[in-house]
């Protein structure tokens, strides 16, 4: 099974406010996002700068597939860890939201980020996080995150419980009914919801395939409008530029300690095929 994701509580959780009196507000080239678009909750960020043509005003560092420091840190990003927080205990993890102007680091924690780029950076772009959302939004996170995500992880172990399994499939199947008479998870344009679960999806195909039996492929991929959705979305500069399926592969088989199980032949995606551009080289 892939190595699991940090639990630890961010270290760094300020906000960007509304104006110059929040002490962080929201200034063209004031900030830097530090991502690895081999890591869901960065390529998010990474996705949902793109969606709202931030790329200039908030420009990305990106940093290699695989942390090369200890706990899945970046060593890129230890300078900024240890001026922000001296003889900082934990690894130096992505993401990160720094602050150029104070050479420190703002936030660390992904649904915050992704909030502040919406409401904050967004003007004049997309609605990604749309007013009287919250609730949905959050239903699609604990969806994407537990119903889909967790339980892929646990339907991949030896021995696991065919529940997992079913839980999986049933996370699908509401995906797929909203999707029924709507083109986006939350009706007619796409929002943040958008952004995690076609996050979901990929991962789900490139990470969690592996350790899925070919029965169990099978069934994922008997949800078509999803898997069409998927296929959209890919096709869009704003999805597909930031695609590094090599740099997922590496990550995941760096860290992976399960085994490769016979699903692992069954591409239902062939994601490849869709990134519009080489990802940039990372900062090492």
């Amino acid at each position: 099974m892939p190595a699991p994701l940090p639990t630890a509580v961010p270290s760094f959780r300020s906000r960007i406010g509304r104006d110059a009196r929040s002490g962080y507000h929201a200034v063209p080239r004031r900030y830097r996002l530090h991502l690895t678009l081999s890591c869901p909750r960065c390529l998010q960020i990474a996705i949902t700068n793109s969606l709202l043509g931030l790329d200039d005003t908030l420009p990305v560092t990106l940093l290699p597939a695989v942390p090369d420091a200890p706990g899945g840190g970046h060593q890129a990003l230890r300078p900024l860890y240890e001026t922000s927080s001296h003889q900082h205990p934990g690894p130096a993890v992505a993401p990160v939201l720094s602050d150029e102007w104070t050479g420190r680091i703002v936030s660390t924690h992904a649904p915050d980020i992704l909030r502040d780029l919406a409401l904050r950076f967004g003007a004049g772009g997309p609605e990604l996080h749309p007013c009287g959302t919250e609730e949905e939004l959050a239903e699609v996170a604990r969806l994407c995150e537990q119903g889909i995500t967790a339980s892929a992880q646990r339907a991949g172990q030896p021995g696991a419980d065919p529940s997992a399994l079913a839980t999986l499939l049933s996370g699908l199947d509401a995906l797929e009914r909203r999707l029924t008479s709507q083109p986006y998870v939350l009706g007619p344009e796409p929002t943040l919801a958008d952004v995690q679960v076609w996050v979901t999806l990929l991962r789900l195909d490139t990470v969690h395939r592996w350790h899925l039996d070919a029965g169990a492929v099978h069934s994922i991929t008997g949800h078509p409008r999803l898997w069409a959705y998927a296929r959209r979305l890919a096709a869009l500069p704003a999805f597909g530029s930031h695609l590094d399926v090599d740099g997922i592969d590496r990550r995941h088989h760096a860290h992976c300690r399960g085994h490769e199980a016979a699903g692992a032949a069954v591409r239902i995606v062939d994601w490849t095929a869709y990134a519009s551009q080489q990802a940039p080289e990372p900062v090492r």
